[in-house]
């Protein structure tokens, strides 16, 4: 069994709840240390169920330990609402955030009468905003094949290239380099394109004397790397120079911040204000970064609105970025680690 399962069956005693189904993907996989998929994972204090179907039973019996299998044949709600019935469960959580309406209603109607569903929130996800040893070690893997792609892929930036191009050559050499994909769609933003700061890659033709930017994170193991770098061809004028130096300052002011106990908050406002003393504050139009882990985006937010502490352990990115309408857009987004006395910058940046 996980040894992060009982921390699960401590908070059900603490709630008054006699059992858990867990949908979400990620908190399964976090929960049995195993990528899982297309599975539910009902958690109590007698025993553990998961549940998932015939593509997956040989694969999770030799991954999973300290789990009862069962194999879904059927309706999998139906077997899930069984299981609570055996174990004679009533106040039964769920997540609320991943399970669907139709499977909550399938499952309720399923339960015994007087057992009920219970909604959670963030359960798990609190849980995951600290990494352990190798949750750091498959997150490390993962920001070195992206660094390692962003050096290869400088020598085959040129004029007249496609966005496209880009991003295919990127998506193989990632997956040379032992990632088993990509963490999202790959951003290549050339010129003007580079003002959207979530621009779907397109045919356009990359120029000389414009700003490249290139958004790109990998899947390793389960774990997610995400990085942002500008690459400039041809000649850099003021404005591109004046901005890139402005985004830089800001993030690096913004990791300056970074150790135990502060409010996640000043990471945030120390970004934000530089830029805007800068004159720019109204181009910076997203949060200073995200949390990242099993997930491409999660907890912890770094924005003004959260002003919960950081912990060590926490892992996310500091991404501060300046979007002219109608011009082009700079972004640089590391990923940062906070320690026991400050925090480590897993990313190190590539120069312009």
């Amino acid at each position: 069994m996980s040894p992060r399962l009982p921390r699960i069956h401590s908070y059900l005693k603490q709630k008054g709840l006699d059992g858990l189904i867990i949908s979400a993907e990620s908190n399964i996989s976090y929960l049995c240390e195993y990528a899982c998929r297309d599975a539910y994972l009902l958690i109590c204090q007698k025993e553990n169920i998961y549940f998932t179907d015939s593509r997956y039973i040989e694969e999770v019996k030799k991954n999973l330990s300290g789990c009862r299998i069962i194999k879904a044949n059927g309706s999998v709600f139906k077997l899930i609402a069984q299981a609570c019935t055996e174990l004679r469960l009533k106040r039964i959580a769920f997540e609320e955030r991943s399970l669907p309406f139709a499977e909550y209603a399938k499952i309720s109607e399923n339960l015994k009468k007087g057992a009920k569903l219970i909604p959670t929130h963030n359960l798990i996800e609190a849980l995951r905003q600290v990494k352990g040893i190798e949750e750091l070690k498959k997150i490390k893997k993962a920001i070195w094949i992206t660094k390692e792609a962003f050096g290869f892929i400088k020598s085959f930036i040129a004029a007249g290239r496609r966005e496209i191009e880009v991003a295919a050559e990127l998506e193989r050499f990632i997956r040379y380099k032992g990632a088993s994909s990509s963490a999202f769609d790959i951003i290549v933003a050339s010129g003007p394109n580079s003002r959207f700061p979530h621009h779907l890659t397109s045919l356009r033709k990359i120029k000389n004397n414009e700003t490249l930017l290139i958004d790109l994170g990998v899947d390793f193991k389960g774990y997610k790397s995400d990085l942002t770098r500008i690459f400039f061809l041809g000649k850099i004028n003021s404005l591109n120079q004046d901005i890139y130096d402005t985004v830089k300052e800001a993030q690096a002011r913004a990791i300056k911040k970074i150790k135990p106990a502060v409010k996640i908050n000043e990471i945030d406002i120390a970004a934000r204000q530089y830029i805007a003393h800068k004159g720019y504050g109204k181009f910076f139009v997203h949060n200073t970064g995200h949390g990242i882990g099993l997930q491409i985006h999660e907890d912890p937010h770094i924005s003004s609105n959260e002003g919960s502490e950081l912990k060590p352990g926490m892992v996310f990115t500091v991404e501060p970025g300046i979007y002219l309408p109608g011009r082009f857009g700079v972004r640089i987004e590391d990923m940062v680690l906070v320690s026991e006395n400050g925090c480590e910058v897993l990313s190190g940046a590539i120069d312009k």
